[in-house]
């Protein structure tokens, strides 16, 4: 019996998801894990306070698509068969947690910047994914793609 039977990889699609791939790839393969991929963008309506005057619909749209479509790019790299790709509109924490827990997910996989500061003072996704999971979470440390 594996330890890790559902791996869900959340991924914020940026220049850094690289380096979470092969983390993945491996723990999934170690433990023949289904594995699932997750995006969740964040309503624009959320970054406005909810007063936008004008349709965000068919922006919404379009980062959507963008999405599917890099997240069909990871599942690629990945060479590891993967359950489900999906792309969910919401609160970040929020959505990961419920997924999981729909799931059944025994591993939730993240990037950590390991911000310093007021951006650490703050707080992060990873943090915060890992204090409302009901399973474990691996915060991969990542570094800026800039840096590098």
């Amino acid at each position: 019996m594996s330890l890790y039977g559902k791996i869900l990889l959340a991924l914020d699609l940026s220049a850094e998801c690289d380096q979470l791939i092969d983390k993945a790839r491996d723990i999934a393969s170690a433990n023949s894990a289904e594995l699932y991929l997750l995006h969740v963008i964040e309503p624009l309506s959320f970054a406005y306070g909810g007063d936008v005057p004008m349709d965000l619909t068919t922006i919404q749209e379009q980062l959507d698509d963008h999405a599917h479509s890099r997240l069909q790019k990871y599942s690629e790299r990945l060479d590891y068969p993967v359950a489900q790709q999906l792309v969910i509109t919401g609160h970040t924490e929020t959505e990961i947690h419920r997924l999981a827990q729909e799931k059944e997910i025994d591993l939730i996989i993240v990037g950590s910047h390991g911000r310093h500061g007021l951006a650490l003072l703050l707080g992060s996704t990873a943090n915060s994914v890992l204090h409302g999971a009901n399973c474990d979470v691996l915060a991969v440390r990542v570094k800026d793609a800039e840096k590098e």
